[in-house]
């Protein structure tokens, strides 16, 4: 490879979207790799985009960043990964992608009565949380369906 099929920091980050922080704090975890200059500049492999693209992907889609590394761990690092690569990989997302579907439509139909909360302000609920017995199933809006109960990764 040429030094000119290099990318600096900052031309990962535009081109890509993510932060310089980002890319730093992906490097760190492992989820993508950096060369440096002789004068200790990050250099990436113009490939970077396609690994920074399947994280954005496997994000918006929920997978925690250590699924994210399992999945990227997966993939040839001699080679860029193929359209049967990223096949294998995404194939899981779709069962994943479903219950979000169901969720999301859920929570959506539900919306003007309530989302689940517990919060028993409404007049009329669809949901029935006398004494708040739902707090004994755990934290959280209990009602809602369990894909969009899953906690928030710190970005």
């Amino acid at each position: 490879m040429q030094s000119t099929d290099l990318m600096t920091v900052g031309a990962v980050a535009q081109r890509s979207g993510f932060a310089t922080s980002a890319l730093r704090y992906y490097e760190r975890l492992g989820l993508i790799h950096a060369t440096r200059t002789t004068g200790g500049q990050r250099r990436y492999e113009r490939n970077v985009l396609r690994r920074l693209a399947f994280i954005r992907a496997a994000r918006n889609v929920g997978l925690s960043l250590e699924e994210v590394a399992t999945a990227l761990s997966t993939l040839p690092g001699a080679r860029t990964p193929t359209k049967a690569d990223w096949t294998r990989l995404s194939q899981g997302w779709r069962r994943r992608l479903d219950e979000q579907i169901a969720a999301l439509s859920s929570l959506r139909d539900g919306l003007e009565s309530c989302i689940g909360c517990g919060c028993l302000s409404l007049r009329r609920c669809a949901f029935s949380n006398p004494s708040d017995l739902a707090a004994a199933d755990g934290p959280g809006a209990r009602f809602l369906p369990a894909p969009l109960r899953r906690p928030a990764e710190p970005a």
